[in-house]
């Protein structure tokens, strides 16, 4: 920072010139570095806070021209906070008073002037507090803002999560119809359905504060859906470009925290571009050294992918790019400053990196560095249909929906079911019919929980394998769990094609 920056900047409302040098006199001789600039007018007055933006004014009672209780009124009205001490010869009790009660920080008399640096020292010192203490207010607001969305988050990942399954698995079915349109709209809505689980466990996610599935991605679909969300917010006057890579490129992430991070550098560019430009996102591969990292950042060469978001805005001083990434910082006039560090978060859980190329006139470029996974040998084909050879399968699962859904998938692949809705009447199903050759069981159950069910089948002397469906409790729940020889678990959402190999392999090494 440089000594004119740390300077005091004074405003002095006073018609005399005199005076007004003894009273900076006093200041100066005390210790204070300032900078000063006197006014005796309404209209310098308001020019200089504008202008000059002080940050304290001192201001003489009455002037010939000027009344300092007008200076007050203009001052808060204009600088609510800003600091205003007043200095008179000639003020009363009564009109000391009457200053305090309109908003005036302090009053020194001109006959004691010796007291006014300690009252310009404290001035200052209180008005630092008072805006500390409205940032902190401020951000606690912020904070428990977060809080409640992430609460309302939960809530509703859960429910849509339970609306989305069973269309999922539903769906999945339609893929191996007979009829070509049949099939074409299955895999469309099968898309879908996919697309809201993504967003679902990206709300989850934030609910937890913790990192969303990954999944590999193909870049061009992620900047397809990136350009949908674009359509119905850029400015008329702003043009879109994407330059995707090519058609195979394949990153490991999320697609909803990818696309918000993407979508934020989109939109900051078109609030840099009042006036209409272009804004042109663009995707290549990159080979990055050591010597590309910087101080303090994982030194991790290799191949990387590069998607940049330009703009043909006024750019960006070397000041405002230092802070980019501080909490709270933003250059709008209504924002929180949050979204940049959510974006660097986003992209250091990937694994990745983000550069800045801006300044002033000459626009902006945001640049995220994905690591690119290793080549990986082609999938195993899917497992056909009608794999089953009449296997016992008990499925215990509490939801209704979910639990006709996966009956009617396993049944329609050569299985016998037995379907329950809770561990209670799983076991009497076992007492009534005997040991099945699988269970599949959600291990999400109120009743009877998966843990107790899978106890009391290892009483039960069942020793075949126990297909656990979990998605995040997995964790919590492995160490509870009875040593069931076989215990396999399949992801939460259920995905049919997956469910459907697993049921094969474990009917194979029964049958083995």
């Amino acid at each position: 920072m440089s000594d004119a920056e740390e300077l005091l900047r004074l405003l002095l409302v006073e018609d005399s010139e005199l005076d007004a040098e003894l009273l900076l006199d006093r200041l100066e001789a005390d210790g204070l570095r300032f900078t000063a600039r006197r006014v005796d007018t309404e209209s310098g007055y308001v020019e200089a806070l504008a202008a000059f933006a002080p940050g304290v004014v001192i201001s003489d009672l009455a002037m010939p021209e000027f009344s300092g209780y007008r200076a007050l009124e203009l001052a808060r009205e204009r600088a609510p906070g800003l600091p205003f001490l007043f200095v008179s010869g000639a003020m009363g009790e009564e009109a000391a008073i009457d200053a305090l009660r309109r908003g005036a920080t302090d009053y020194v008399l001109k006959q004691n002037l010796a007291r006014l640096p300690s009252a310009v020292r404290r001035a200052l010192k209180e008005a630092d507090e008072r805006r500390a203490r409205e940032q902190a207010e401020a951000e606690l607001l912020r904070v428990q803002r977060y809080e409640s969305l992430a609460l309302l988050a939960s809530g509703l990942s859960h429910d849509l999560r339970n609306v989305l399954q069973p269309i999922a698995m539903g769906v999945s079915m339609l893929r191996v119809a007979a009829d070509d349109e049949v099939r074409r709209i299955g895999a469309l809505i099968e898309e879908s359905t996919q697309r809201g689980l993504d967003i679902v466990d990206s709300m989850l996610s934030f609910a937890r504060g913790s990192r969303a599935a990954a999944h590999r991605l193909q870049v061009g679909a992620v900047l397809d859906g990136l350009a949908m969300l674009l359509r119905g917010s850029l400015p008329r006057n702003v043009q879109l470009e994407i330059d995707p890579p090519p058609p195979a490129t394949e990153i490991e992430g999320n697609a909803t925290e990818l696309q918000q991070a993407l979508l934020n550098f989109c939109l900051n560019g078109a609030q840099a571009m009042p006036a209409g430009g272009t804004l042109r996102v663009r995707a290549e591969e990159r080979q990055l050294g050591a010597a590309f990292f910087a101080s303090g950042e994982p030194v991790r060469p290799g191949r990387y992918l590069r998607i940049a978001v330009s703009d043909t805005g006024h750019g960006m001083t070397a000041a405002v790019r230092e802070r980019l990434f501080t909490a709270f910082f933003t250059t709008k006039e209504a924002g929180t400053g949050l979204g940049l560090m959510s974006c660097r978060r986003i992209i250091a859980n990937h694994g990745g990196l983000i550069r800045v190329d801006s300044s002033p006139g000459s626009g902006s470029t945001f640049s995220a560095y994905l690591p690119m996974p290793a080549a990986t040998p082609d999938a195993p084909l899917s497992v056909p249909l009608g794999s089953g050879h009449g296997e016992r399968v008990l499925i215990v699962i509490e939801r209704e929906s979910k639990l006709v859904m996966l009956r009617d998938l396993v049944e329609a692949n050569g299985y016998a079911v037995t379907a329950v809705d809770n561990g209670t009447l799983a076991l009497q199903a076992i007492e009534r019919d005997g040991l099945p050759d699988i269970v599949l069981m959600d291990a999400r159950m109120t009743l009877m929980t998966g843990v107790r069910t899978a106890s009391r089948l290892l009483e039960m002397d069942y020793r075949g394998p126990l297909l656990l469906i979990a998605g995040p409790e997995r964790v919590s729940i492995q160490g509870d769990l009875p040593p069931l020889p076989r215990i396999r678990f399949i992801d939460r959402p259920v995905d049919p094609h997956e469910l459907l190999r697993v049921l094969a392999e474990e009917s194979a090494l029964e049958q083995a």
